[in-house]
């Protein structure tokens, strides 16, 4: 049954974008029906995991956005599918924006009227296709302490607009890495160490001043171009300890402040926040000349100058029915003229932090899962968590299950399924002498007498014909593997058969069958 949050409200809202999914062409061949946001990890909608991110981080305003065309079956998942009608309350908002369609940029996306007119607060933007089992609740934290301008989180200005932003950046060189991964160049500076110590699950020493950011792909055309890398002196002038990344990966998780909505406006330029909104915001840190260029002092000088005619002080506030601020402390510095509140009176760029997630075996996990590659090795990755049913629902990690087999009933004797590494959904039917070993089962599949399954993603509704042999298979919904046949490395589309005795023992994409 769905239940309120407890986790108190963070005041910001999020954002979280259903792209296209051109990377996955064999089950978005139709994205206004099949939307990739739907495509199912480790039996859970793809979407599920950036809104239970949100429902950890504290964050209950919630808002998918995505084309007009797959509004209606994005809709009715959020209707029909258990694991998104047993969210909490307060549910996900959907936007469909009328000038929204499946080429437009991230940035541009903030352009879009709805949007600016929905933002009306600092906000979290996701990608559809994150799983982080990271708590959300511990990067607001770092921000906050960090990155956010303590007159805009006190004060009763509206909206705030001198905080700082943050972004999100992962290793892909892993114990498993993914062939052909996307990967970023980023340039960072360390912060000064805090004099106080740090508790230990802060991720406040995982910090770093952003100075750059942009695509690998980019950085190998622009040191094509140049025959290098290009170090303007500026840059190393004003940071000149600099630590450069070329393995990680820009998680696509911002945290930022509602100022950026205008200056995203100022620049029409604009089409991508990861390469384009914080590439540049990054470089105004220290390119000279660049913060008055990019307008980027005009936005911040329109949103700090008082207006006309007001003489009350920066620091006073009208807060004090709430109670929040009607402490005798700041009662006293008000009084003595404590200018801590107060907002600075030069602008400057706000700063823009680097968070970069830990490597190492036991951090938690943190990945996109934009390819097929991608798909399978995440699912048959959270296939390896403990349920409920082992641990306890206090130990579990969020995205285990309540049962390795929901439906226990559904298998017949004398069949081998590693239940520590693979996953059963409900009302599957799994026949006698199978063997299911590291894979994941969607709901409403039947695998038939003596198949065999090793290291596969089935989505709902598949039939696995008898005695077949699958190894590192995607097969979407509803296909069929006829009796007999072999396949390794395929990807098999929705609602297409495979025809008996099919034999495919190296990578394949069997597009050619005819629909069941």
């Amino acid at each position: 049954m769905p239940h309120a949050v407890s986790m108190p409200a963070t005041g910001l809202q999020a954002l979280i974008l259903c792209g296209p999914g051109s990377s996955f062409p064999t089950f978005t061949s139709n994205p206004d029906d099949n939307p990739k946001a739907l495509l199912p990890i480790a039996n859970r909608p793809m979407v599920w995991y950036p809104i239970d991110f949100c429902y950890r981080t504290g964050i209950t305003n919630i808002t998918l956005v995505c084309p007009p065309s797959a509004a209606d079956a994005i809709t009715a998942a959020l209707n029909t599918n258990p694991f998104l009608t047993s969210l909490p309350h307060p549910r996900p908002d959907l936007v469909a924006p009328n000038g929204l369609d499946q080429n437009t940029g991230t940035a541009e996306i903030l352009r879009l009227p709805e949007i600016r007119e929905l933002v009306t607060s600092d906000f979290v933007v996701l990608p559809c296709d994150l799983v982080c089992e990271l708590g959300g609740d511990k990067l607001l934290q770092a921000w906050m302490v960090k990155a956010a301008s303590l007159p805009d989180l006190l004060s009763d200005e509206e909206p705030p607009y001198c905080n700082g932003g943050l972004g999100v950046w992962y290793e892909t060189k892993t114990a498993t890495p993914i062939k052909g991964e996307e990967t970023d160049f980023i340039a960072t500076t360390p912060m000064p160490k805090p004099m106080v110590p740090t508790s230990k699950d802060s991720l406040v020493p995982h910090l770093s001043y952003l100075t750059y950011s942009m695509p690998k792909d980019s950085l190998n055309d622009l040191m094509d171009e140049k025959k290098g890398f290009p170090i303007r002196h500026s840059l190393l002038r004003s940071h000149p300890k600099l630590r450069m990344l070329t393995t990680h990966r820009d998680a696509h998780i911002y945290i930022l402040p509602r100022w950026v909505l205008d200056f995203v406006q100022e620049n029409e330029r604009l089409e991508s926040i990861g390469e384009d909104v914080v590439g540049w915001w990054a470089k105004a840190n220290w390119e000279t000349g660049l913060f008055e260029k990019l307008g980027l002092k005009k936005v911040i000088e329109g949103r700090t100058k008082k207006p006309e005619g007001d003489t009350s002080e920066p620091g006073n506030m009208s807060m004090t029915e709430s109670g929040l601020l009607d402490s005798p402390k700041l009662r006293e510095h008000r009084q003595h003229g404590d200018r801590i509140l107060a907002k600075p009176e030069q602008s400057a760029v706000p700063p823009i932090l680097a968070y970069i997630h830990p490597s190492h075996a036991d951090a938690p996990l943190l990945r996109r899962v934009d390819t097929a590659q991608l798909l399978l090795a995440v699912s048959l990755q959270l296939a390896k968590l403990p349920s409920i049913e082992e641990t306890g629902p206090d130990a579990a990690s969020p995205f285990a299950h309540a049962k390795k087999v929901a439906y226990p009933e559904g298998v017949k004797p004398r069949t081998t399924i590693t239940r520590q590494d693979s996953l059963i959904a409900d009302n599957v039917m799994v026949e006698e002498k199978t063997s299911i070993k590291e894979s994941v089962v969607g709901a409403n599949c039947q695998i038939k007498e003596g198949a065999r399954l090793f290291q596969c993603l089935l989505m709902d509704g598949v039939v696995v014909g008898k005695g077949c042999k699958l190894t590192r298979c995607i097969l979407g919904k509803r296909s069929e593997v006829g009796e007999g046949s072999t396949l390794t490395e395929c990807e098999v589309q929705e609602n297409l058969l495979v025809e008996p005795r099919s034999k495919f023992p190296s990578p394949f994409l069997p597009y050619s069958y005819g629909t069941v």
